[in-house]
């Protein structure tokens, strides 16, 4: 977060930026890099900030080329704002935000992506090319138009995730999509939480008829917090039930499954967004609407056309805990039923079952010890499996004691990369992994 800081300049040009940046390495300033500060709490604790660097007058569309469905837009652009535009061409950038007021710049760094990851991927995977401004005041430009790289690196894919701590990007090229004729969510409500993708008993085939139990441990207990690598261990059934109705719906092609589960209420949310030809979405949706009444009786299944109101919200709001978890769909009942041990009703998850990408939210008061020791088992747990569980928000009083990214296979490149893109570490010091 960023708070106290001496100075605040707007640039409304690529030059301004670098005369900014610039008289900062001049005088030895750090540069915090802010657009909308949706996600100013997200991340470490800042170093002490001379410079707020905020990109809200870097906006507008550079470059729109609909028949080549590319489009070049300045970085401070809210990214709804974007939306607009392109549609009146009949066409859509398939990212999305947490937060209505997100730059395109910010929804970048930060490394959002929302609902729609599941088919068209995040950011970075939609990102050709990419203007910034390095430490040094210079314009570095790769990709898109270019098609070159500078030093060997993709660049692009440098600066989304990295919170400001590399440069400055100032435009951003995207591949586009074309706006769906159709679209339909199909919702499941009321979902008993005891039979969320988590069948006690389940063979590979499926569900069994007896009963259930909340996404979690199986009862033979063959994976425990702090046991390494464990959570994909094709063994326990509730993880391939969880995978069995997943592969069912991945059937018809959805566009996103997310999922609204935990806090007080006893029942929890499943969403399936269908995309395409009104002909083609109709019958998809009613095979889901199908599915699901099938595989989570009691349920109330229901095909609508607009997505629920919690559709891509986090589940936390400001002050509060809000985790990351990036987890191989064959762990996420195992993790999420280790969190729900520890947290009960206090927790609240949200996000993708279909990419293994959730979000969850604790409130400001949650003890920092018992967040701690369940960060330590969840992160134990993953060990080997490629997934993470990251803290990107807490209160001061609880961030600062704990460890927020876990281990990261990839650190000392990362600080290799900062000191030769950064070497004086004048940008956001302090708030990616590893104090960069």
């Amino acid at each position: 977060m960023v708070t106290g800081a001496a100075s605040i300049v707007r640039p409304a040009d690529v030059a301004g930026v670098v005369d900014a940046v610039r008289a900062a390495a001049t005088d030895s300033r750090t540069v915090a890099i802010q657009g909308a500060g949706t996600k100013a709490a997200w991340g470490g604790r800042l170093a002490a900030v001379d410079v707020v660097l905020a990109t809200t007058a870097l906006t507008g569309v550079v470059a729109h080329e609909p028949g080549d469905r590319v489009v070049t837009v300045r970085s401070g652009t809210p990214l709804r704002e974007l939306q607009e535009t392109l549609a009146a061409s009949g066409q859509r950038l398939c990212v999305e935000s947490g937060y209505a007021d997100a730059t395109i710049g910010g929804v970048l760094a930060s490394g959002e992506a929302g609902p729609l990851r599941l088919r068209y991927g995040s950011g970075r995977d939609l990102l050709i090319g990419v203007e910034f401004v390095r430490a040094d005041g210079v314009v570095a430009r790769s990709g898109g138009r270019v098609v070159k790289n500078v030093a060997g690196y993709d660049l692009g894919r440098l600066l989304c995730g990295s919170y400001g701590t590399v440069g400055v990007i100032t435009t951003a090229t995207f591949r586009l999509h074309p706006l769906p004729a159709a679209s339909a969510w199909v919702v499941a409500t009321g979902v008993r939480k005891d039979a969320f993708l988590s069948p006690v008993g389940a063979s590979a085939g499926g569900p069994s008829p007896g009963g259930a139990s909340w996404p979690g441990p199986s009862p033979g207990g063959e994976w425990r917090p702090g046991q390494p690598g464990a959570l994909t261990d094709g063994s326990d059934a509730s993880r391939r039930a969880a995978i069995a109705v997943l592969a069912d719906i991945a059937t018809v092609a959805p566009s996103a499954v997310e999922s609204n589960l935990g806090g007080p209420e006893d029942t929890g949310e499943l969403a399936v967004l269908v995309e395409g030809s009104p002909a083609g979405v109709t019958a998809r949706a009613r095979a889901v609407q199908t599915l699901l009444a099938r595989r989570l009786p009691g349920a109330d299944v229901a095909v609508v056309t607009r997505p629920p109101t919690w559709w891509g919200r986090y589940p936390f709001a400001g002050g509060e805990v809000g985790l990351k978890l990036a987890l191989p769909v064959s762990a996420v009942p195992a993790v999420l039923g280790t969190l729900h041990e520890r947290f009960g009703p206090r927790l609240a998850v949200r996000g993708s079952l279909g990419s293994g990408v959730l979000y969850a939210g604790l409130p400001a008061d949650v003890d920092a010890g018992v967040l701690a020791a369940a960060l330590a088992g969840v992160r134990a747990g993953l060990a080997g499996t490629g997934g993470s569980c990251v803290v990107v928000t807490a209160p001061p009083s609880i961030r600062d004691g704990l460890d927020l990214w876990g281990e990261v296979a990839g650190l000392s490149l990362m600080r290799r990369l900062k000191a030769q893109f950064d070497p004086a570490g004048r940008f956001a010091a302090g708030r990616f992994v590893g104090g960069l």
